[in-house]
């Protein structure tokens, strides 16, 4: 008879912590990269976030359930703002899955550096609680992250990688003259 892992210590958990925390380094040091190298990392980077974000074993959150969140406002503009900064006029695209877009006449614009500040605020706060090393706290970790996965921002991280991808591969780019700058 086989002995049940706990979703903790699950390959997939383990994988996804470790891309989380990866993730997290990532955007916190956004300003000391250059566009190129960003924009580079970020499309590599966020597709792997988001298979190992699917890949979360499904657990149930305790009752009782009311985490410290780790994730500060503060901590989450200097993201957004650094991404921003780096990104300039790149940083804005127009938004195809708002749900008010089917009423609207003019087109919605969204920003990939807010979209990655919201990944980065939920698996931050993730990576934080996980870190305390209390089993019931990172099982409580894993079920709100993957809630809010597949709430909330499992399509932020998607609408961010779309247009980050836009601009990796723009022909007219010329990363030879940014990188050099």
């Amino acid at each position: 008879m086989e002995k049940e892992i706990s979703p903790i210590y699950d390959r997939n958990t383990v994988e996804f912590v470790t891309v989380a925390l990866e993730f997290c380094t990532f955007a916190e040091t956004a300003a000391q990269t250059d566009l190129f190298g960003f924009v580079d990392k970020a499309t590599k980077i966020l597709p792997l976030l988001y298979l190992k974000a699917s890949l979360l074993p499904e657990v149930t959150e305790s009752e009782d359930a009311d985490p410290e969140l780790y994730v500060t406002e503060e901590m989450y503009d200097n993201v957004r703002n650094s991404i921003a900064n780096l990104l300039g006029e790149q940083d804005t695209y127009l938004e195809t899955f708002h749900p008010d877009m089917q009423y609207s006449d003019t087109p919605i614009a969204a920003f990939i550096s807010e979209n990655l500040a919201d990944v980065y605020q939920d698996t931050g706060n993730f990576v934080a609680l996980f870190r305390q090393g209390v089993e019931e706290v990172m099982t409580d970790a894993i079920a709100i992250c993957r809630t809010n996965f597949c709430q909330y921002w499992g399509q932020q991280l998607l609408n961010a990688l779309k247009a980050l991808h836009s601009v990796r591969y723009n022909e007219d780019a010329d990363w030879d003259k940014t990188i050099t700058e």
